[in-house]
């Protein structure tokens, strides 16, 4: 007898039976695994009658008090404060350009760095810092069938490779990116205060459906519903919404309708995780298909639990075995083989199984331990939407926490409303909905988008304001072309203090081994700072599917040996989602290796470069307060750092707003001379201050 048949028996949970179990000395390892008969009578006869469940799914109308049926209901706790627009600080970056020597590099020389602020790099400037003439670079340049003239530009792998043969290396110069003129509004965060454990109710499991096009994921949903939804329904209809419930054994489960898994990751790309469950539909007559392995893909991408069911067992050529054994080699061990993978065999024709996959699925939901807090005002996701003759924009919403009421006032993405009327997936109209529940909301004041993020607030005026300023928001983004994807520049170039530890590459290659030794390769990359991971690989060509989980994985593409469907450059764009082609393996994995280097935040070093001592300080009517100086040692320059000390304690720390020598403004002031300072945001100078110049560099770290 496993552990779980034995819990339901006594009336418990899987892992309060787990833990009295490990009292009496009999551990288990999991949910399924088996008991002797010795082992169950002493569980039996030490435990006694059955005891009082544990835990029970919270229903929205089990805890809401009544409300009156002519009135609005009122909002059942106060307006939630409204804290003003938070704007993220800018960071800044600068790199200072190495000194160069001319000439170049004898025979085991260290490597002499050039910078370049672009991908591209003009012959001449490339030419005065390597201190080689023009033409001879010219020349060079036409041997490898590169035709440029003294003021084009060439790409910078052809400037590498002619870099390399001189001892220099090239690194593109990160310099910090202009504010815009007029920054655009940042959108209105809604900010709930933090949830107390006390608040917290079991809730029942979302679960969705994947798999290949052809192995019954709508045949054996439809089952479920017939079986479990229409029961009882008058003429056995069901509405279909897109998302509907079912109760076994006292209990709820909620099903989301997807068309597919590039639907699941597209509404995952806007950041609606709705899942928590997945359940991989597989055919028992044809095994696992390549659909099947990007499904499995996606929902671990999605970090949601994985179950599978093994359909059509009901055919004659059905070999569940074939299926388990597969079900291995792509990770996937089942439990009857040691693993913890529920697999359930099912037949959605005749019934078969159906029963056990929903207790399954329950089993799975309660070690899951899912929560959520229905006292609340109601938060969630848009599972569907569209626009109906005579009722106007109704959106099918799956609640994640709270509880949605008629008459409450709702944001959804960039729109808002007053919720009119929710009706269920049977086509009744309630008045709650809690957790976990899906409904049809009537109310809005246009149709939102699929996966967009719905919360209520205090009034109508704090929504309509709330959807006013994302509005202006999206507005401006789209006209400055905010870029949304991840690029491996944005990668190489990761800004101090990014949180961003961790690369996913998309890899798509010709052939089966080719793509095993690239993965190989990948694999090899050791970094203790910097993951990799391969949210999706495959063979064949680049598809609008691996853009969307692209997107939704903040993943690069590289192809190797394979092209790009129709549509797929268009879509990466407007996603930004960055593809890159190889033809040459070291040049995929070296990428890579460059990409994690890039991750990992630079080490800072400043280096002091002069110091000035303040002889004498200057009021100007306009230009403010001008300290005039005598360089002690070093220099300065224009663009120096600086710090100003009395006494040695520092007063100030900034940039230099102006340096002059005599009437003429200064690039650099060495040692010795005399000049004119002026600091950004500092004028209380005094006679014998000292001005320190200093100078910040960012060196990569190495993997």
């Amino acid at each position: 007898m496993r552990v779980h048949d034995l819990a339901r028996e006594l009336n418990l949970s899987s892992k309060e039976l787990m833990l009295r179990l490990a009292g009496m000395g009999i551990p288990v390892s999991n949910h399924a695994a088996s008991l002797t008969l010795d082992q169950v009578r002493q569980v039996r006869d030490k435990l006694g009658a059955p005891a009082i469940p544990t835990t029970r799914f919270a229903r929205a109308v089990d805890i809401l008090p009544p409300r009156p049926s002519a009135a609005p209901p009122p909002i059942p706790e106060s307006p939630l404060p409204s804290p003003p627009p938070e704007v993220p600080p800018v960071a800044t970056e600068t790199s200072a350009p190495a000194e160069v020597g001319p000439g170049s590099a004898t025979a085991g020389a260290p490597a002499r760095t050039i910078f370049t602020a672009h991908p591209q790099i003009v012959v001449k400037e490339f030419a005065a810092q390597m201190g080689v003439k023009p033409n001879i670079l010219i020349a060079e340049l036409m041997r490898m069938n590169v035709f440029a003239t003294i003021n084009d530009k060439i790409d910078i792998k052809v400037a590498r490779r002619l870099a390399e043969k001189r001892g220099f290396t090239i690194e593109i110069e990160h310099k910090p990116a202009e504010p815009p003129k007029s920054p655009p509004p940042k959108a209105k965060k809604i900010e709930a205060p933090e949830q107390r454990p006390d608040e917290l109710l079991p809730r029942p499991p979302v679960v969705t459906f994947m798999g290949h096009v052809d192995h019954g994921k709508t045949s054996l949903l439809d089952r479920i519903r017939q079986t479990r939804v229409a029961e009882g329904e008058a003429g056995g209809i069901t509405q279909h919404i897109g998302a509907y419930m079912v109760t076994v054994n006292d209990k709820e489960i909620t099903f989301i309708d997807t068309p597919g898994h590039a639907a699941f990751t597209a509404m995952r790309a806007r950041g609606a995780n709705l899942t928590d469950i997945a359940v991989i539909v597989i055919s028992a007559e044809e095994g696992i298909k390549e659909q099947t392995r990007e499904a499995i893909q996606h929902a671990r991408a999605a970090g949601v639990a994985i179950m599978v069911a093994i359909n059509k067992i009901d055919l004659p050529n059905a070999d569940v075995r074939r299926v388990m054994n597969d079900l291995q080699k792509e990770g996937l061990a089942p439990e009857e083989y040691g693993g913890q993978t529920i697999v359930c065999p099912v037949s959605a024709k005749t019934g078969e199984g159906v029963d056990h996959l929903l207790e399954m699925i329950l089993l799975q939901a309660e070690i899951m331990e899912l929560k959520a807090a229905p006292r609340r005002r109601a938060e969630g996701f848009v599972v569907e939407a569209n626009l109906e003759p005579g009722r106007g924009p109704v959106a099918t919403v799956l609640v994640k926490n709270g509880t949605l009421q008629v008459g409450d006032a709702m944001v959804c993405g960039d729109h808002w409303g007053r919720v009119k009327a929710l009706i269920n997936d049977r086509g009744v109209k309630v008045r709650t909905a809690g957790p976990s529940h899906a409904v049809q909301c009537l109310g809005l004041n246009a149709v939102p988008e699929a996966g967009a993020r719905f919360e209520v607030v205090g009034s109508d005026r704090e929504a309509r304001e709330i959807s006013e300023q994302r509005l202006e928001a999206r507005r401006l983004g789209q006209l400055q072309q905010t870029r949304r994807g991840v690029t491996l520049e944005d990668l190489l170039h990761a800004p101090e203090g990014s949180n961003v530890r961790e690369l996913n590459i998309v890899l798509k290659t010709d052939v089966q081994g080719t793509l095993e030794a690239i993965r190989q390769a990948l694999s090899e990359i050791r970094s203790e700072k910097v993951t990799l991971r391969i949210p999706l690989f495959g063979v064949g060509n680049i598809t609008l599917n691996d853009v969307l989980l692209a997107k939704a994985s903040g993943a690069i593409i590289f192809g190797f040996h394979v092209s790009a469907d129709e549509g797929v450059a268009k879509a990466a764009k407007r996603e930004g989602v960055e593809i890159r082609f190889y033809t040459i393996i070291y040049e995929l994995v070296e990428d890579a290796r460059r990409a994690m280097a890039g991750l990992l935040e630079p080490i800072v070093r400043e280096t002091v470069i002069g110091q000035l001592e303040v002889k004498q300080v200057f009021e100007l009517s306009r230009k403010g307060t001008v300290a005039g100086c005598i360089v002690r040692s070093g220099r300065i320059t224009s663009r120096s750092r600086v710090r100003v000390r009395r006494r040695g304690e520092v007063l100030f720390q900034g940039t230099v707003a102006s340096l002059r020598r005599f009437q003429n403004d200064a690039t650099e002031v060495r040692e010795g001379q005399e000049c004119g300072v002026r600091v950004e945001g500092f004028s209380a100078f005094q006679p014998g201050d000292m001005i320190e110049a200093y100078e910040v560099q960012r060196i990569a770290q190495q993997l």
